[in-house]
């Protein structure tokens, strides 16, 4: 999750640095959003849930059926979720499928065939492996798990409509970018690419969303 924050990464300003020293355009987007920096939140369960919730809904009605979700299961806790009614989690406003996906991820944590102590030493693909292996998860959440919960700075989530709207806006004078063009620009920001996609985002909403 992301806001004003003094315990930014320890690496954003040496991100900031050379990224606005390599690319001219980002530089400009920092400079606009001088105070502004990821942080990360929560527990590994919760922001995965969250996630789950938020799918496909806009940020306002996930965050109303997230304050009932907790309503049903206030520790957010895995057992929680597993003891929680069925019907209680689909009248906190949860589809059948998302309640199948929350419910799964919570016997994933349970089961321990994902390993959330083991992430810090684990690399982003091996993360994002596990990850997918839960209903629900596919390779852009546990993307936006890596970049706002692990914090990890060298993501590049090529797939995500927010920074391709970005990158076209300011890149491709509004015209589309095909993924290799994006991919290309990637490299120039890499090990940072998380950094650069952040400011990319802010550039079209300066207001932090959460995840």
């Amino acid at each position: 999750m992301i806001g004003e924050s003094p315990t930014r990464p320890a690496y954003w300003a040496t991100a900031r640095r050379t990224l606005a020293r390599r690319d001219p355009v980002l530089g400009a987007i920092m400079r606009a959003h001088p105070r502004v920096a990821l942080r990360s939140r929560g527990e590994a369960f919760a922001t995965l849930a969250r996630s789950i919730v938020g799918q496909q809904i806009s940020v306002k009605a996930a965050e109303s059926v997230w304050a009932r979700v907790l309503a049903v299961a206030p520790s957010m806790r895995p057992e929680a979720i597993l003891k929680a009614r069925r019907n209680r989690l689909a009248r906190a406003g949860l589809s059948q499928r998302k309640v199948e996906y929350i419910r799964d991820l919570a016997d994933h944590f349970v089961a321990g065939t994902i390993h959330a102590h083991r992430w810090p030493d684990m690399d982003d693909e091996a993360v994002i492996a596990e990850l997918v292996q839960v209903r629900g998860i596919g390779r852009w959440t546990a993307e936006m798990f890596l970049i706002f919960n692990l914090l990890r700075p060298d993501v590049l989530p090529v797939d995500d409509l927010g920074l391709q709207r970005a990158a076209s806006l300011h890149y491709r004078d509004g015209e589309r970018i095909a993924r290799a063009e994006l991919l290309a620009l990637g490299e120039q920001w890499a090990p940072w690419r998380s950094v650069a996609t952040w400011y990319l985002w802010r550039s079209l909403d300066p207001v932090p969303v959460e995840y």
